[in-house]
């Protein structure tokens, strides 16, 4: 692969990353509001929804930005690693001489 294929390809793992989590915190996000509206003025069950589906957006959401660091974060080491040292020189050896 070359180097615009790799930026490519990193650019879509992104974004589907991305929408994933978002679909995700939006279906969690609609199922509390339809089991909120179902629970028909229980408060403490709605807390109880409430606080689960929060809990959910901000694990999944914090996962998905916790990864995508590291992610970068090696990406960028490894990139600054295979630029600084420098290409390795088999050794060969001498023409013997013939007495």
């Amino acid at each position: 692969m070359n180097r615009d294929q790799d930026i490519q390809l990193e650019k879509d793992r992104a974004r589907y990353g991305l929408l994933a989590v978002v679909v995700s915190n939006l279906a969690i996000a609609s199922v509390a509001v339809f089991g909120v509206w179902r629970l028909n003025g229980n408060e403490s069950v709605i807390i109880g929804v409430l606080t689960a589906a929060f809990t959910a957006v901000s694990s999944m959401t914090t996962a998905y930005l916790g990864i995508k660091a590291v992610s970068n974060t090696a990406k960028s080491m490894a990139a600054a690693s295979a630029s600084a040292t420098p290409p390795t020189q088999t050794p060969t050896t001498p023409a013997q001489r013939t007495p």
